[in-house]
């Protein structure tokens, strides 16, 4: 194929992902064309159409680097973060290192996110890898290897990884490093019973952490939700609490039971006097208490227990999914499969067999 193909065949795939830089050949050599900021010794103060010359010559090789480099700069131009520097007369060198890709891909994706998740989904597994070595798919490949198998850091790894081998035009793909890890993978039967969960709450000896370990009993939160809740419904003798923000935004949850609300003695919200600087800070504040006595089950084992409870009682998947702050396919895939064979028993029983149902036509 011609160089003027594999061009056009370029200039198809930034169209359609739109990115809105296209690459043109002058002469022998590549230049990106896009609406760019002003040059700095430019007179004009508006966006207007410009070239980029990149250098490289027009070969297949030039081709690849050149619709690499439309990428980042059309990421750079939709975070606002483009700047004139990298390319101007003699300058312009592709990144090649680890530290030279992943500050490029922080200037194209953080302004994106929340500070949490560019943390611990990004800079986490970013600061793995050595920064002056040449990003290959070897490096990463062997960074995720480095990670314990069929496990969520794997898993984690392994996205992360593969969405910066994607921004830096490596051919790779990690999927088969994942491992069986899923969070649909929890086995009910190694959850606490609704009895040992009664039995903890009345060992915790500090009031305010009981109360965090009642609410996430009762309402199904995230660690972190319990810090972030308005209860005056339920102080004023109703159910209903909302989670006012955290990692899914905003959502209603009510009891299941409503009876641990009198129990654990919810009505009267008391939190523990400690701070964070974010939604991850205030989950770790109790994992880190629930870890200092000794509890045998985890935060994330009272919400999942409490997801269980939903199904039992017959609660719509819509409903239940609302409430725990995640999709309905989320939830379907991570706990429909532990509907046992009772459970489907009960629910034929109440809705079958009552005497109020629908009739079939006689003969």
């Amino acid at each position: 194929m011609e160089i003027s193909g594999k061009i056009a065949q370029a200039n198809g795939r930034l169209k359609s992902g739109r990115v809105g830089v296209r690459i043109e050949q002058i002469g022998e050599k590549l230049y990106l064309q896009a609406t760019l900021p002003p040059r700095p010794t430019s007179r004009k103060t508006k966006p207007h159409q410009q070239r980029i010359s990149l250098g490289v010559g027009a070969h297949p090789a030039g081709v690849k680097l050149a619709e690499n480099e439309a990428r980042i700069v059309g990421a750079l131009l939709d975070a606002g973060k483009f700047e004139w520097t990298p390319y101007l007369k003699g300058k312009f060198k592709p990144a090649q290192s680890v530290g030279e890709w992943v500050e490029r891909f922080e200037a194209a994706h953080r302004s994106k996110m929340a500070a949490v998740t560019w943390r611990s989904d990004y800079q986490e597994v970013f600061n793995s890898l050595p920064i002056d070595r040449p990003l290959t798919v070897e490096l990463l490949q062997k960074a995720i290897e480095a990670t314990p198998e069929n496990t969520r850091t794997r898993r984690r790894w392994c996205l992360t990884l593969g969405r910066l081998a994607k921004f830096a035009g490596l051919e790779c793909d990690f999927k088969l490093l994942q491992g069986s890890y899923s969070a649909s993978r929890v086995d009910p039967r190694e959850l606490p019973t609704d009895e040992q969960i009664v039995e903890w709450f009345g060992k915790i000896q500090n009031p305010a952490w009981r109360w965090v370990y009642g609410a996430i009993a009762t309402y199904g939160l995230r660690n972190h939700e319990a810090f972030f809740l308005d209860a005056a419904a339920l102080e004023q003798g109703g159910w209903m609490v909302r989670v006012t923000e955290g990692k899914t935004g905003s959502h209603d949850v009510w009891p299941c039971y409503p009876e641990w609300v009198e129990q654990f003695d919810l009505r009267r919200k008391l939190l523990p006097d400690v701070n964070g600087a974010d939604h991850a800070a205030y989950g770790q504040r109790v994992t880190q208490y629930f870890s200092r006595i000794s509890l045998p089950f985890t935060a994330l084992d009272l919400r999942h227990c409490w997801a269980r409870r939903t199904l039992e009682f017959g609660l719509p998947v819509e409903l239940a999914a609302r409430q725990m702050g995640h999709s309905v396919e989320v939830h379907t895939n991570t706990y429909h499969r532990w509907l046992s064979a009772d459970v489907h028993e009960r629910a034929f029983r109440s809705l079958m067999l009552r005497s109020d149902r629908p009739l079939p036509p006689k003969n």
